[in-house]
C-alpha cells in the first residue's frame, strides 16, 4: 500500500500552510472582495464610481531565478513582494489601478514555514498597493521540482477609464525621457548575475563596492512599486508613455512604447550606475551591450513627457519623494 504522502505530497502540510496564511490574506481584503480564500473562485465587486468606460487590464509574471537566491540565502519574505510589485508596475504603466492579485507557488516539498514567509511578502506588497490578495495555489510536485526548489507566478487585474489609457500612441520626437531609480536588479537578469557572482562569492560574502551589504542582501533587494508616482503623472495628464524596465533593459522596453517612426535615445552617462551592476560586469567580464539588454542598470521606470511639460513632471515626481533624471529624448528615425 502506498499513500499520497509516501508518494511525495503531504496534504496535512498543505492544510497547515493555508491555516497560517489565512489571517495575512484577509488583511489585504478591500471593499470589493466578496468571499474568503478557499472558494472555488474569487469574487470581486467592481466600484466604477467616476469611471465612464471601464477597461480591465491584467498581467501575469514571475520572479525568474531570483527564487534560487532566496533559497540559497534561506530568506523567503521578499520574493513575494517582488512578484506583486512587478505585476502592479506592468499594469500601472498602462494607466490602470490594481484591484486584485492571485498567486501560484509550486514546490518540490511543501514547507508551511516557507510558504508563510512567501505569502507574507504577497500580503505586504498587496497592502502597500491597495490591492486585494483574493486567492492562489500552492502545488507540491516532487516529480517536477527538487526538494528545495520552488517557483512563483502572479496575476494582477486592474481597471482604467478608457480615455486615460497610456500606451505611447501620442509619443513624438522631442519628448523627454525621465528616469526613476530602481532599488537593485529587481526581477530580471538573475541567471547572469548568479552565474557571475556565485562562481566567486556566496550569499553571506561582502565586497568593498557594496559596503556592509552582503551579496545575498544586494541581490534580494525588493523590486519596488512605482504605483504612486505613476498615478500622480497620469492624474495630471503628463505622461505620453510609461515604461517599466524589466527583461530587455532600457532598449527592449522602450521599444514597446515608442511608435515605429520614433526612437528613444538614451544617455547612459546621465545617472550613476549602482555598484552591484559594476561588480557583475567586472567579475564576469560582461560586454556593455549585454549589460544594457539584461539589466535595468539603476533605472526602473521611464516616463515619456513633452519637453514643455518636463519641469511640471519633475515637480509632480519630486512631490512623491522621487528624484527623476533626464536620461534622454525621443527622436525621429529619419
Amino acid at each position: 500500500m502506498t499513500t499520497y504522502k509516501e508518494a511525495g505530497v503531504d496534504v496535512e502540510a498543505g492544510d497547515e500552510a493555508v491555516d497560517r496564511i489565512r489571517p495575512m490574506v484577509r488583511e489585504t481584503f478591500t471593499s470589493g472582495v466578496l468571499a474568503d480564500i478557499g472558494s472555488f473562485g474569487s469574487f470581486f465587486e467592481l466600484d466604477l464610481d467616476g469611471i465612464n468606460q471601464p477597461v480591465l487590464v491584467s498581467s501575469i509574471d514571475g520572479v525568474g531565478t531570483k527564487v534560487k537566491v532566496a533559497a540559497r540565502a534561506e530568506r523567503y519574505d521578499t520574493v513575494g513582494q517582488d512578484l506583486v510589485n512587478h505585476c502592479v508596475n506592468d499594469i500601472a504603466v498602462c494607466g490602470a489601478e490594481p484591484l486584485y492579485f492571485l498567486d501560484y507557488v509550486g514546490t518540490g516539498t511543501l514547507n508551511p514555514g516557507v510558504s508563510e514567509d512567501v505569502v507574507r511578502g504577497f500580503a505586504t506588497a498587496c497592502k502597500e498597493n491597495d490591492c486585494a490578495l483574493v486567492g492562489g495555489e500552492m502545488a507540491e510536485m516532487p516529480d517536477v521540482y527538487g526538494d528545495n526548489d520552488f517557483d512563483l507566478v502572479g496575476t494582477v487585474v486592474g481597471v482604467v477609464d478608457k480615455p486615460k489609457i497610456v500606451n505611447g500612441e501620442t509619443v513624438r520626437p522631442g519628448d523627454v525621457l525621465l528616469g526613476l531609480p530602481s532599488t537593485g536588479i529587481h526581477t530580471n537578469g538573475y541567471t547572469l548575475a548568479r552565474t557571475v557572482l556565485f562562481d566567486q562569492y556566496d550569499v553571506d560574502d561582502t565586497v568593498e563596492e557594496l559596503g556592509e551589504e552582503t551579496i545575498g542582501e544586494a541581490l534580494l533587494r525588493v523590486h519596488r512599486s512605482y504605483l504612486d508616482p505613476i498615478q500622480a503623472l497620469v492624474e495630471e495628464e503628463l505622461a505620453q508613455g510609461l515604461v517599466h524596465v524589466t527583461g530587455g533593459g532600457l532598449p527592449g522596453n522602450l521599444r514597446r512604447v515608442v511608435p515605429s517612426g520614433c526612437r528613444a535615445s538614451v544617455d547612459y552617462e546621465a545617472w550613476t550606475r549602482p555598484p552591484l551592476f559594476d561588480l557583475i560586469q567586472r567579475e564576469g567580464d560582461v560586454p556593455e551591450n549585454d549589460m544594457r539588454q539584461t539589466f535595468n542598470l539603476g533605472i526602473g521606470l521611464v516616463a515619456i513627457v513633452r519637453d514643455e511639460d518636463a519641469d511640471a513632471a519633475r515637480r509632480v515626481l519630486e512631490a512623491e519623494g522621487e528624484a527623476p533624471v533626464h536620461i534622454g529624448t525621443v527622436t525621429s528615425r529619419d
